[in-house]
């Protein structure tokens, strides 16, 4: 069936490509975080152990939604690592950093989420998608938060 919402097709198309992308971006992230919750130590490691386990079920959440928003589109989420990983520019970490290098490290993934999802926006506004530039202004908002109080527990 048909998708008639009020975007046109290419628009749709071009927005959804951004959400991948974003989507890409929140579960790399998800799944970096996650790990880091696992294998943090240190003389931080619970206040770390917490905020990291805050931070990825927060991500867990929003990939749900940008996903559906993608297929409400009428488009296939990505739902592959090889899909995520080609499209993320979130990357994967090697090995299990210290402490504070786990900080700025997801620190600089919550930015680069953030840098992805103002391509939706752009996208979406221009395409008169309230509902993804919506999302995606709510995803910026969270990453450029959740970066902040990174960079603050890394300083």
């Amino acid at each position: 069936m048909d998708v008639n919402v009020g975007i046109d097709d290419a628009a749709r198309e071009e927005i959804s490509d951004h959400l991948a992308h974003l989507l890409a971006d929140s579960y790399l992230l998800y799944l970096k975080t996650q790990n880091y919750h696992w294998n943090v130590t240190g003389p931080m490691f619970r206040s770390l152990h917490l905020m990291f386990e805050e931070q990825y079920l927060e991500i867990r959440d929003a990939v749900d939604e940008i996903a559906e928003r993608i297929r409400s589109l009428g488009y296939p989420a990505p739902g592959s690592f090889a899909e995520f990983t080609g499209l993320a520019t979130v990357k994967e970490s090697d090995g299990i950093p210290e402490a504070m290098d786990m900080v700025r490290d997801l620190a600089a993934g919550h930015e680069a989420a953030a840098r992805t999802a103002r391509k939706v926006v752009t996208a979406a506004e221009d395409a008169g998608d309230v509902a993804s530039a919506d999302l995606a202004t709510q995803r910026i908002d969270v990453h450029e938060k959740t970066a902040w109080m990174l960079r603050a527990t890394a300083a």
